[in-house]
């Protein structure tokens, strides 16, 4: 629900990127989607939720099926050796799925993680002697000689509740074996020669009990897709004007986080699968949960990952759908409250929807700014309370676009499953805004420049399209009035025009499942 404010593009954070939109800063971007936003989970790097993408599969041949993606650790340096970034064996990741529009989970795919340590050791001087390398040599295949940690993996699927539901394990199509092998992470080109190549084996066909049709499946390091000008955002857009209305600087700030990686979580379920019945919209959303106990040990075992005893109930401690929502949505007492929240609660956070800060808090920022003559305040911040404009779009769904039978209400990212894909060439960075019926808010794709989209929302821009006629059907979301027309936009139709000089949709991305890019190598040849 939060989703309303509009954001979460990727957890940029909106509020700055508004202003520098507003104000003409070039460098505008977000933070990438869920990257550190809440207190708690800055502590917990393998377990942040960093990107949730949901979209109907452009890839040509794969008509009807849905492509899901969860993005992991964030801001990954490709060079982060020598234990690089494995998956935590003592957490729970999980992919939601409401069909039925009742803020519930009736489809959870749960990922479980095991680390193997082999014994690769040396002989130094007629003694045997583990070293200290997770790899010994080249690596082109699963489960390589010369890799001394070997990642792998389960998922099941749980119908119903995520914790008392009917689960049944998904198996490989070639062996029927209910464990996959994870690829390592991207060390380099001398240990990794063709790191495309070796990705690829490791992408699964699988059987999903009681699914006709088979899925695919893969787990492992990506690029980041996520483009974003950092540093710059969060020093207060410290940022040189310029005139981001015009087309010609869309792509004029650098992407900071350009050679960053991320680890996904990706599966592509055909759609009947998903859905319920004769609705074809499905809300989405991942988590990712700790045991409720954990002991130190303080004298570790040998191992790999052997200091903690963990035990008791599962706590969720990431939540992520919609981008944006809990970097700049959210207040600071609620930030790891909503990190453990479930979508059925979401009634708690209303008010941060309705009535949010970030337009406020940008007039704030900005108001001895010459931009705005001099004061920035009521030049910026809707007037339109509740703001039901952001509620009907990005918390109940569109109607007649991707709003559930059942109704919605609450934070999830939602997809119409019967709305055909864009073909990859032809795909509009805009989703939605752009004339895109397949894109964001429609789900999310890698290309969507959710920042962009979401900088015109949270400005008014709905309310401009909306105008006088209430043609959106923005004036009456969640049985909520408001006055949701030009001209309780103070930018006007500026707001339609705002970006952030960074083109999300310049990202390489592939053309096929998993669709992120290769992530860039810890060396590579040109060293």
């Amino acid at each position: 629900m939060i989703a309303t404010s509009l954001c979460r593009a990727r957890r940029l954070p909106i509020a700055a990127a508004v202003v520098a939109a507003v104000t003409g800063g070039a460098f505008a971007p977000a933070h990438a989607s869920s990257h550190r936003e809440a207190p708690y989970i800055t502590t917990q790097p393998k377990v942040d939720g960093t990107d949730f993408y949901l979209f109907s599969s452009y890839e040509p041949g794969r008509t009807g099926y849905v492509t899901l993606l969860a993005n992991y650790q964030p801001l990954q340096a490709p060079y982060g050796g020598p234990n690089y970034f494995s998956m935590d064996p003592n957490a729970l990741y999980e992919i939601h799925v409401d069909n039925n529009g009742d803020n519930r989970e009736d489809i959870t795919f749960q990922f479980r993680f095991k680390n193997n340590l082999k014994s690769t050791p040396l002989q130094i001087g007629g003694k045997s002697v583990a070293i200290p390398l997770i790899q010994s040599g080249g690596v082109s295949g699963p489960k390589a000689a010369a890799l001394n940690v070997n990642e792998s993996y389960t998922v099941d699927i749980v119908r119903g509740d995520r914790r008392s539901g009917q689960r049944a394990s998904i198996t490989n199509v070639q062996g029927g074996s209910a464990t996959f092998d994870k690829p390592v992470d991207n060390i380099g080109t001398k240990t990794i020669p063709d790191y495309a190549a070796y990705a690829d084996q490791h992408v699964y066909t699988v059987n999903i009990p009681g699914c006709g049709q088979p899925a695919k499946l893969f787990v492992g390091q990506r690029k980041e897709a996520f483009a974003v000008n950092l540093g710059t955002i969060f020093d207060l857009v410290n940022a040189p004007v310029a005139v981001i209305t015009d087309p010609n600087l869309i792509n004029a700030a650098p992407n900071i986080i350009d050679d960053a990686n991320i680890t996904t979580l990706a599966m592509e379920v055909h759609k009947s699968c998903l859905t319920q019945g004769s609705d074809p919209v499905i809300g989405g959303w991942t988590t990712a949960s700790l045991r409720q106990g954990a002991l130190r040990d303080p004298t570790p075992r040998k191992g790999h990952q052997s200091t903690e005893f963990t035990g008791g109930a599962w706590v969720q401690v990431s939540r992520l759908a919609m981008p944006l929502v809990n970097e700049v949505v959210i207040g600071l007492p609620d930030k790891d409250r909503f990190n453990g929240s479930k979508p059925k609660d979401d009634a708690q956070f209303l008010d941060y929807v309705t009535n949010p800060t970030l337009p406020r808090l940008l007039e704030i920022a900005l108001d001895k700014d010459p931009a705005f003559g001099g004061s920035a305040m009521g030049k910026i911040a809707p007037i339109n309370f509740p703001r039901t404009d952001l509620l009907n779009v990005f918390l109940t769904g569109i109607a007649g676009v991707n709003r559930p039978a059942g109704g919605g209400g609450s934070e999830m990212m939602r997809l119409n499953t019967s709305t055909p894909p864009t073909p990859e060439a032809s795909q509009n960075r805009l989703g939605l805004a752009g004339g895109d019926a397949a894109g964001y808010p429609n789900g999310r794709r890698p290309k969507d420049d959710v920042v962009d989209i979401s900088l015109a929302a949270v400005a008014g821009g709905l309310c401009v399209l909306n105008g006088d006629n209430n043609a959106l059907g923005l004036n009456d979301a969640l049985g909520l009035s408001s006055a949701c027309k030009p001209a309780s936009v103070p930018l006007g139709g500026t707001a339609l025009k705002l970006h952030d000089a960074v083109d999300n949709a310049v990202v390489p991305l592939l053309p096929k499942f998993p669709y992120l890019f290769t992530p860039t190598p810890g060396a590579g040849a040109a060293q």
